[in-house]
């Protein structure tokens, strides 16, 4: 006779809890972004693109959304987004990007491919930029001239 039948079946205890296995949260990545911070939901969704709020609203209840956030979108979105009075749409404030995540659970694989091309964008323009207005702000001799450590 044996004390323990077979060591690795899980305990009755084990059995109501359920973790999720790293497969099934590959598969369903809606449910492990759905335990986020709904600020974080958002800032990831508008580094990839801009949005109109109805798009917006419309995406995060698709990845599953409480009824308690819904109303704070508008607040979410003036601490983290720049308004477009144009097309009225929605896009990441620029210091924000430092934040991301590439490996965020609700990124497919095109997205976090598009994710990098955009913060690869993000980097070389700031740095061309400041050598530019350095120029532009000195005068002829000293745009021609070494410069200085």
């Amino acid at each position: 006779r044996r004390a323990k039948p077979n060591a690795s079946c899980p305990a009755p205890d084990d059995k109501r809890t359920k973790p999720m296995k790293p497969a099934e949260r590959e598969q369903n990545p809606c449910s492990a972004v759905y335990r986020r911070p709904y600020r974080d939901r958002v800032i990831h969704l508008l580094a990839l693109r801009t949005y109109k709020k109805p798009e917006l609203l419309a995406r995060l209840q698709r990845d599953g959304i409480m009824q308690k956030d819904k109303g704070t979108l508008a607040k979410i979105l003036q601490q983290v987004a720049k308004w477009n009075a144009k097309d009225n749409s929605f896009s990441l404030k620029e210091h924000l990007f430092q934040t991301l995540q590439t490996d965020w659970p609700g990124y497919t694989e095109i997205d976090r491919q598009n994710l990098k091309l955009i913060l690869s964008g993000k980097s070389t323009p700031s740095q061309n930029t400041s050598n530019i207005s350095q120029a532009t702000s000195l005068g002829p001799s000293e745009r021609d001239a070494p410069a200085r450590p």
